[in-house]
């Protein structure tokens, strides 16, 4: 049995690495701080029945936390794109700082790290599906604090030996997904019988990723991951906007209300992940179909709003 720390372990990968960390025989000692970007209630729910360690990452000793544990999932971090203007220095800290601390103490301890990073680190990308080695070329200041955590957890290689591998995770939906994102905020108007206001025409392209997936490249990655390495972590269902909102009101059974709006600043128009680098090296690929998950995901929905 393997003892990990989990970084975001309430949030919506985070709970789920830890079930499956937990179903495999590990332990997964939860670490997260409850910000307020959005309810903390909801990440109340998914740590419900579970001891959360709460700590900000920015400012904690960092030390104890780290001894005994086998690695670290640092999956925790202010997400969005829409990070703009008096939003940005709370990326830095919860992004670019609490990531530096974690890098140092880790590579300090010795203990592995797996850090969640993002396609948004690509921008709007030279060539789809996209490759690892696609010049990186972040438009929101969300991506760019990513990327800036990737090359810290380099430079935390070069002067700590660090052992940190930095997975690129391709929209990952699935049930928990966060109440801001595009899936959720869909199929949630469609229980409700409510409008969805749509940014943009519906021709943006997303490579979707079943959380589920997503979790097992996770676990393969701290498992047979070279040091070091930069794996994208997607696949399963590339779709248009308007494609998957059709999908999401098949699986619902009934027509969306939909209202468009003007594209948001920080959005980009396509994302396709190139998968052959973490096929080969871990044996991972996507196995969930867009129409599987998002049946899934209306499950959840649909009985998270007859709750209310």
């Amino acid at each position: 049995m393997s003892r990990y720390l989990v970084t975001g372990a309430a949030g919506f990968i985070g709970s789920h690495l830890c079930e499956a960390l937990e179903a495999q025989g590990d332990e997964a000692v939860a670490l997260d701080c409850f910000t307020d970007y959005y309810d903390p209630a909801l990440k109340e729910q998914n740590a419900a029945g579970r001891a959360v360690v709460r700590a900000d990452l920015a400012e904690a000793d960092l030390a104890p936390l780290l001894e005994g544990i086998d690695g670290v999932f640092h999956l925790a971090g202010q997400p969005g794109v829409r990070s703009f203007g008096d939003a940005f220095p709370i990326y830095l800290r919860r992004n670019l700082l609490a990531s530096q601390r974690l890098f140092e103490a880790a590579g300090t301890a010795g203990v592995r790290v797996v850090f969640a990073s993002s396609s948004s680190i690509y921008g709007e990308a030279e060539g789809y599906p996209t490759r690892e080695d696609a010049a990186p070329r972040p438009i929101s200041p969300y991506g760019i604090t990513k990327l800036g955590c990737e090359h810290l957890a380099r430079a935390c290689e070069l002067a700590f030996g660090l052992d940190a591998i930095c997975l690129r995770y391709f929209t990952v939906y699935g049930p928990r997904q966060r109440p801001d994102m595009a899936f959720t905020r869909i199929l949630t108007a469609l229980a409700e019988g409510s409008a969805f206001e749509l940014f943009g025409d519906g021709s943006a392209s997303r490579g979707f990723t079943y959380v589920g997936d997503a979790v097992a490249a996770t676990i393969a990655a701290m498992q047979r991951g070279p040091q070091g390495a930069i794996f994208n972590v997607g696949g399963g269902a590339e779709a248009t906007m308007r494609e998957a909102i059709a999908t999401c009101e098949q699986v619902a059974g009934r027509p969306l209300d939909l209202q468009l709006r003007a594209s948001a600043k920080g959005d980009v128009s396509r994302t396709a992940a190139d998968t052959a680098r973490i096929r080969e090296a871990l044996g991972w690929e996507a196995r969930t179909g867009l129409e599987a998950g998002l049946q899934a995901q209306w499950s959840w929905v649909s009985a998270k709003v007859g709750r209310r």
